[in-house]
């Protein structure tokens, strides 16, 4: 009697990984284990956006929803700038009050020593570079604990904000580019030739994605995966456009029976290319990039990482350059938003940027998290605020919320990791 070899899985540089069925039973096999990624964050965004459209009629107007984009922008890219340093298992409590101190820069060298604009936001990067690079020194250099160097920074900072801005206490934005940041809309024409780009850029880097991997003799996936993941962004775009290019404007009501005419408000806001863009390029740089790979490695373990040659103090200095230089960024949002820059500005936001990263599931642990992650936590949190504001309901009650949300993220994690295999200690 002859038996029939079992056909072998397939294997690395066979050129597949599988059949479609195979992958979606090995994700499902894998959110089991414990790594569920941003799987409760997506599942509470969409619990949320339920509950308050049924509880608010205008949560899903266009008005609203516009609103909503708006109010996370900052929020959302000061959380994408803290997952880099969390991903090393480190903290950056002076992200939220190094926006402020570079927003001040800005905004006094154009009011009181008529700056051009490009040049004081050159200023203003290049303090935040710099004060980045401060961090990393006395973290990765010195061995100083991040928590302790930059809850100093938060400290002096804000006083170093008051001597910036001065008696006056606020300045007003002046600068229309920065401006309309925050507070004008793309012309739809614009909005849908971007919509074009974007999908071109989409495709072009899964085919791109491809070729790389199959040159390198690694598995792809199959490609109804791949073509079914860019007809999803595809259709969720373009939707989001279409219902962007209606006019948001509430009528103001009529005038011996003739409505009284208004300004139309319509199109995408100007910060949501901003926001997807800062997005894009930063998954792509920890994705698809040496630098993103070593970042990785050496927030999952240190010591291996060390001895694969990964030059671990550079890795963990430029983390923290690239998060304040990422919040000058959230700086220029907030101020864009408010139209002020005042002595306080930055000095409540950080710890929602870390309970944004922290929703959305990039670990506190270090090693494990993507920015698309943050920007879930962060839309997660805009929602509850969102929601609750239009319920009329006092500000306590969303702080008390949030910080649930937060703990329940956080459990969630520490449980997923000793599924996992992982240990809670470091």
């Amino acid at each position: 009697m002859t038996t029939t070899p079992a056909t072998p899985p397939p294997t690395i540089g066979s050129g597949h990984e599988g059949s479609a069925r195979d992958q979606i039973s090995a994700y499902f096999r894998t959110v089991r284990q414990g790594e569920m990624g941003a799987l409760p964050a997506i599942g509470g965004f969409v619990v949320l956006a339920i509950l308050f459209s049924f509880l608010s009629s205008s949560f899903l107007t266009p008005l609203n929803l516009a609103n909503l984009l708006t109010q996370s922008a900052t929020l959302m890219t000061l959380a994408m700038a803290l997952v880099f340093v969390i991903l090393l298992g480190e903290i950056d409590l002076s992200a939220g009050v190094t926006s402020g101190v570079t927003a001040a820069i800005f905004v006094v060298l154009v009011h009181n020593f008529q700056v051009p604009w490009l040049l004081a936001l050159a200023a203003a990067f290049a303090a935040g570079l710099a004060i980045g690079t401060f961090i990393g020194f006395f973290v990765a250099r010195v061995g100083i604990p991040s928590f302790v160097v930059t809850l100093g920074l938060f400290l002096g900072f804000q006083g170093l904000q008051l001597v910036i801005i001065g008696t006056g206490g606020a300045y007003r934005i002046e600068t229309p580019e920065i401006a309309a940041i925050m507070n004008k809309n793309l012309p739809i024409p614009v909005g849908w030739v971007l919509y074009g780009v974007a999908i071109a850029l989409a495709v072009g880097i899964a085919l791109w994605d491809r070729a790389r991997r199959t040159r390198a003799g690694v598995a792809n996936r199959p490609l109804i995966l791949m073509w079914g993941r860019l007809v999803a962004i595809a259709i969720a775009g373009a939707l989001f456009v279409a219902f962007m290019s209606i006019d948001r404007a509430a009528s103001r009501g009529t005038l011996n029976g003739v409505e009284i005419p208004h300004d139309a408000i319509e199109g995408v806001p100007i910060v949501v290319p901003i926001a997807v863009g800062l997005l894009w390029i930063g998954t792509f740089v920890l994705d698809r990039t040496r630098y993103g790979r070593h970042l990785y490695a050496v927030g999952g373990n240190t010591e291996a990482a060390r001895r694969a040659g990964i030059k671990v103090a550079a890795i963990r200095m430029s983390a923290f350059i690239v998060c304040s230089t990422l919040a000058v960024v959230a700086g220029l949002f907030d101020a864009s938003r408010i139209g002020v820059v005042t002595a306080s500005s930055g000095s409540q936001i950080v710890l929602s940027g870390v309970a944004a990263a922290v929703v959305g599931g990039v670990s506190l642990f270090g090693g494990r998290g993507r920015l698309v992650h943050a920007a879930i936590g962060a839309l997660v949190i805009a929602v509850i605020a969102n929601g609750l504001g239009l319920l009329g309901l006092p500000a306590g009650i969303n702080f008390l919320v949030t910080g649930g949300v937060l703990i329940l993220a956080a459990t969630i994690d520490a449980l997923s990791r000793k599924r996992a295999g992982g240990t809670l200690i470091r």
